[in-house]
């Protein structure tokens, strides 16, 4: 069962327009979120990126946040779910070859619902060489609908036995993991790569921030290079879906003697009392 545009609709009878752009060109934003025991926690927060997303884009949301609130209730209601990741995804619909996009606009709104994963173990990492993000561009700071590169990072992990890709940017310096953001840990101080280094701004990584000054503890948005990481206190990811995951190796070398960092587990707690986990 998937929601489509107003309405409730069986996954088989769904239709897509084959001149939607999102499909043809990529032209689109979407967000993945966390439901617990039927709620959203974090809506307000995913929808707030979408909306700013979309307006970089010029890219009309066709429904309010109260409206896609009650899509997000109508859906988890249709499929049974309590805890799932839901994926919205907002594209700017159909039009004629090319890229410039049609004077009238018919957005396509689609929101799926999926039963949650099993909590990842520690994550093994490799540094890509691949592919760059690319902190020139606005769109590494949008979750827009082009993820080729980070698929290309995750293939390229996965053949020398990671689970995680660890990307650079353009200037050879640490950006993200392929799926998620990226935080070091030296002595009481937490260090994170800003958005301007080509990271795309977290829902979870500014709650993590947010909790870690609740906590006491020191949070640094800066430049960081690879060797950063290698020589670190502990590590961790940040995503929507997994809340924090202690990060122990990178290039099959472990960090920190391959052991979760007390820090990293006390943030993942922080962001389970804050309403991400029932």
């Amino acid at each position: 069962m998937l929601w489509l545009n107003g309405r409730l609709v069986a996954a088989a009878e769904a239709r897509i327009d084959p001149a939607d752009r999102g499909f043809l060109l990529g032209d689109g934003l979407f967000e993945t979120m966390r439901a617990v025991d039927g709620r959203i926690p974090l809506l307000a927060r995913h929808l707030a990126r979408l909306r700013a997303g979309a307006g970089t884009l010029g890219l009309p949301v066709p429904l309010g946040n109260a409206a896609l609130a009650d899509a997000a209730t109508a859906l988890l209601r249709a499929t049974g779910l309590r805890d799932a990741a839901l994926r919205l995804t907002l594209t700017r619909g159909p039009g004629p070859r090319g890229l410039l996009p049609p004077a009238e606009l018919t957005p396509t709104l689609l929101l799926a619902a999926f039963s949650l994963p099993s909590p990842p173990p520690p994550a093994r990492a490799a540094i890509v060489a691949v592919t760059r993000r690319n902190e020139h561009s606005p769109l590494s700071r949008l979750k827009s609908l082009g993820y080729l590169d980070n698929l290309l990072a995750v293939r390229a992990v996965r053949e020398v036995g990671a689970d995680e890709a660890i990307l650079l940017n353009t200037a050879g310096r640490l950006a993200c993991a392929a799926t998620a953001n990226l935080f070091l840990i030296e002595g009481d101080t937490l260090l994170t790569p800003p958005p301007a280094e080509g990271v795309l701004p977290g829902i979870t990584r500014a709650i993590v921030i947010e909790q870690a000054a609740r906590l006491g503890v020191r949070c640094l948005e800066t430049a960081l290079p690879p060797e950063r990481l290698r020589r670190a206190d502990g590590a961790f990811l940040t995503s929507s879906l997994v809340g924090v995951r202690a990060l122990v190796a990178v290039d099959g070398e472990a960090v920190a003697g391959a052991a979760p960092h007390p820090l990293a587990q006390d943030l993942q707690a922080a962001w389970q009392a804050h309403g991400c986990e029932s």
